[in-house]
């Protein structure tokens, strides 16, 4: 993935994010932790440059994690 596609992803990642914000609900929390991720993913593979198993090592815990705050959430 080039860079400028990395940012381009970013900033739209980013702009949805702004609009989600100042809504309430579980069901937006999760779109904003579902953006989070996708984010750290872009990051992780775009400008670090993991790819394949590496990238599920990094992601894996980080959805877990993810949606462990979800769920504490939801309660």
């Amino acid at each position: 993935m080039t860079p400028i596609r990395t940012w381009t992803i970013l900033l739209g990642l980013t702009a949805m994010t702004a609009l989600l914000a100042s809504r309430p609900g579980k069901a937006v929390t999760a779109a904003l932790l579902l953006l989070a991720f996708l984010k750290a993913r872009v990051i992780l593979g775009g400008f670090l440059h993991l790819r394949a198993g590496w990238l599920t090592a990094f992601c894996l815990p980080l959805a877990l994690w993810l949606a462990v705050i979800w769920g504490l959430h939801a309660l």
